[in-house]
């Protein structure tokens, strides 16, 4: 054998070997009793291979088994329009980081079906829904500890977990808001599918909820300094810099605002509202949620993003917090 290819056989063999010893992440798509559709990833050993999943893809251990031990959950709740593979890239880095994570599909609000997207008032049940199975009804529970259970959002998905962690809307200032800002994203979806009763305030707090990672929130301007009086837990929060779906200061800088502890705060430039989800697997598919403004760089920013994320619910999801 050439000496050539014997050095990139061995090379091969090794990165192979530690890649298989690395941390990796499995993965499994369930349905919940009610049909609700989750992904679910956990810590794994051996060598991943890539998978498509929608727009985007990810790098899973096929096969493996849910390990021994306790391991903190997060819970993710996506975007209008999104499904559970929204942000299959953080939720991979988490289970290669030592959680388990599950995501739902909001029956109603997703790519498949938005015909209830307005139906906002439901998403913290469905999100305390996934809970209650994760620690009960999943087949791998018993992996699960669930004195350490956090919970990520993003844009509905961000309102959806302030609520879940003990925040309390006024959706009555959506009237005010949409008389000001028609043009607005959640204004003119309001305006396509108007509700055919006023809108309920959502149940307010689960109080297994630990943390909170909250990205673009909608609905930030329903929130006040009372509403969010009851949300005591750590949260980190980010804003999309260049968010031209849900844009300063009615959001993200609304919620900031209103928490009664100062959160941990990130502001990225140059970044648009989709640039928050996970970096689509082909771009030119669907251009108008895959493709960043120029000069952004959406897989770097993910890299960063899913460090502090990472690092986030290590501190405080971690035992000595219990």
């Amino acid at each position: 054998m050439p000496l050539r290819t014997l050095i990139a056989a061995l090379f091969f063999l090794t990165a192979t070997q530690v890649c298989a010893q690395s941390p990796q992440a499995g993965f499994e798509r369930r349905a919940m009793p009610d049909g609700t559709e989750v992904g679910i990833w956990y810590p794994a050993s051996g060598t991943p291979t890539r998978q498509r999943l929608g727009l985007y893809a990810q790098d899973v251990v096929v096969g493996s088994k849910v390990p021994e031990g306790r391991y903190p959950l997060v819970v993710m709740s996506h975007g209008t329009g999104g499904d559970f593979a929204s942000h299959v890239d953080t939720a991979t880095a988490l289970a290669r980081a030592g959680f388990i994570v599950a995501a739902l599909t909001h029956p109603g609000d997703n790519w498949r079906d938005n015909s209830r997207a307005t139906e906002i008032s439901a998403r913290p049940a469905a999100l305390s829904g996934l809970i209650t199975y994760m620690l009960g009804g999943w087949p791998g529970h018993a992996a699960i500890d669930s004195d350490r259970v956090g919970a990520f959002g993003f844009s509905a998905g961000g309102f959806t977990v302030l609520v879940a962690a003990g925040g309390r809307p006024d959706l009555s200032r959506l009237g005010d808001h949409c008389r000001q800002n028609p043009a607005f994203f959640d204004c003119m979806l309001l305006k396509r599918q108007r509700p055919t009763a006023s809108p309920a305030s959502p149940a307010s707090g689960d109080a297994r909820i630990k943390a909170v990672v909250v990205a673009a929130p909608a609905l930030g301007f329903t929130f006040d300094r009372a509403g969010l009086s009851k949300v005591r837990l750590p949260v980190q929060l980010w804003r999309a810099d260049d968010d031209q779906i849900l844009p300063a200061p009615h959001y993200a800088d609304a919620v900031r605002a209103a928490l009664p502890a100062r959160p941990e705060f990130h502001a990225v430039p140059g970044a648009g509202h989709f640039d928050i989800l996970a970096p689509c697997a082909d771009p030119s598919i669907v251009p108008q949620i895959c493709a960043s403004a120029v000069g952004f760089d959406r897989t770097a920013f993910h890299a960063r993003f899913n460090a502090d994320v990472v690092r986030f619910f290590s501190a405080k999801l971690s035992r000595r917090r219990r």
